[in-house]
């Protein structure tokens, strides 16, 4: 079972009818139990950075995700579910992400020809090993939707930069210092 957290800040539906169709038994819910006990966790997002943590810290999803990514279960931040993994953004200064990975959300720098947000299709480079993007043709092309990038603290989290500058939108969830050295299992 997966389960699709429930923060009143994500693409829920988009993100339950993908998985439906990929054939695998998912549950929408904010339950401390079901996310607990789930085999993979999803958190997805839509929205700003501060309201989504003020979300998860009302329904003390904050403590769950803390314990599921500790016991590195497979879990996926998706947009700004990904962004709120990390210890803060640009977007909400002086607002505490979940801090599970080390690094910080930063705007995309105004930049000549570049329209922010950034809105169009840009190849990925693919790199360190990224699991998640197994059996993907070399810089596939995605769409984006963003204003933000990361810079990570470490580098060899980061699995898929596009090519538009330095914008860092995709990665694998390694242990932190302190945690188990086994690495995660893809989703």
């Amino acid at each position: 079972m997966i389960a699709i957290i429930d923060y009143n800040a994500g693409n829920l539906k988009s993100v339950e009818k993908a998985l439906h169709f990929l054939g695998e038994d998912c549950v929408i819910t904010r339950n401390f139990h079901e996310i607990k006990t789930a085999d993979k966790v999803i958190l997805p997002g839509v929205g700003a950075f501060g309201d989504a943590m003020e979300q998860l810290k009302k329904y003390e999803l904050d403590k769950v995700i803390h314990q599921v990514t500790a016991e590195n279960k497979p879990f996926l931040g998706i947009c700004l579910g990904l962004q709120l993994l990390f210890e803060g953004s640009d977007e909400s200064q002086g607002v505490e992400g979940l801090h599970v990975l080390d690094g910080q959300i930063l705007r995309i720098p105004d930049q000549s020809g570049l329209k922010i947000p950034h809105i169009g299709w840009n190849s990925l480079h693919l790199q360190n090993d990224g699991r998640l993007f197994a059996g993907l043709e070399e810089n596939p092309y995605v769409y984006f939707v963003h204003s933000y990038y990361l810079k990570a603290a470490d580098e060899q989290i980061v699995k898929a930069p596009a090519c538009i500058m330095t914008l860092r939108p995709s990665l694998m969830r390694l242990p932190r210092e302190g945690t188990s050295t086994e690495r995660p299992r893809p989703m």
